[in-house]
């Protein structure tokens, strides 16, 4: 297991690099903190990775979403969306197809709103025991252990009290460790968990956890994150992606076989090991996404008219691309 300040330094060391550039599954172990009711708040106890080889008690999962007018063929087809993984979240220098083409655009203001589109969404992967559960689960499995899926608002909360020092402890330490509690509330119409926070004591791992873990044992986080994309798969999701953004419809016969919609069995992008489950659709936070900063020019482009009409800015939008594919 891996200190708290090996995990202070590895944090600090991503920080550096970042500045300088349905619940789903055939078993029910994630805990849908999402569907608490506002002004509720669950208090968990994260547990470190079954992975030894991991630094955090975490791993990082990474996805984009590919939105469709519809499924070709279906005359009353509606907008549909498809989730890919983007390969950079496994770490081994592979290269995203679509992050590749979409981290150009934020270098125009134009293709700004675009690119945040097709901008991959992180949500982190841990797991843990539920303390106090406000959902009070009708079923609960036999494994006590549960797996959280946890946005970026959450994480950051998360990642900030690890970075203080006047902790002394891991938070997942069996004798000194502390509880978590997630607090829903609301902003803006959305769901806020911002007064999320660690609890003030410390508390040892009850004799009924410990057990647990020596029965169960901990979950090798890495083995929920989707399978990483074959070459081919790859290819497929850049087709995707630029037939995303031409504004076509989903296309079954040419990419069912790699990449469903949501809510569809797919061979890929599922959270769980079986490959021919149902897509995860964990509705997680994402407000604070991972997007590169614009780079300034002295003439940047302007934006086209919004009285031009948003059809009319759309095609624009797409020539631009174009043209930029084209250089």
């Amino acid at each position: 297991m891996a200190t708290l300040a090996e995990i202070r330094a590895k944090l600090q060391e991503a920080q550096s690099k970042s500045t300088g550039q349905s619940t789903g599954g055939g078993d029910n172990a994630i805990y849908p903190h999402w569907n608490m009711q506002e002004g509720k708040e669950a208090t968990i106890r994260f547990l470190e990775d079954g992975n030894p080889n991991n630094t955090f008690f975490w791993v990082e999962r990474a996805m984009i979403k590919l939105p469709f007018a519809g499924i070709k063929g279906e005359s009353d087809s509606r907008p549909v969306q498809v989730q890919v993984p983007c390969v950079e979240m496994y770490n081994d220098g592979s290269v995203c197809p679509i992050l590749s083409e979409v981290r150009g655009w934020f270098k125009d203001k134009a293709l700004e709103e675009m690119g945040r589109k097709y901008w991959k969404k992180r949500s982190y992967i841990f797991q843990g025991f539920i303390v106090e559960d406000p959902l009070k689960e009708d079923k609960t499995p036999e494994n006590p252990i549960r797996r959280f899926i946890i946005g970026p608002q959450i994480y950051q909360i998360i990642r900030s009290a690890l970075m203080d020092p006047e902790l002394d402890e891991l938070p997942t330490h069996a004798l000194k460790g502390v509880d978590f509690k997630i607090a829903k509330t609301s902003k803006g119409g959305f769901a806020d968990y911002s007064t999320s926070k660690w609890s003030r004591r410390e508390r040892a791992l009850t004799d009924i956890e410990a057990a647990a873990i020596q029965q169960h044992g901990l979950f090798n986080l890495s083995d929920f994150l989707p399978k990483k994309p074959t070459d081919v798969e790859l290819k497929v999701m850049k087709e995707m992606f630029e037939a995303s953004v031409d504004g076509e419809a989903y296309d079954m016969d040419r990419w069912g076989q790699y990449f469903k919609p949501a809510g569809m069995g797919q061979a890929t992008g599922d959270p769980n090991k079986a490959t021919s489950r149902p897509a995860a659709a964990a509705p997680i936070d994402e407000d604070a996404e991972d997007i590169p900063a614009p780079i300034q020019t002295a003439a940047p482009a302007a934006a086209p008219s919004a009285a031009a009409g948003d059809n009319s800015r759309a095609q624009d939008i797409l020539a631009m691309i174009r043209n930029r594919q084209k250089q």
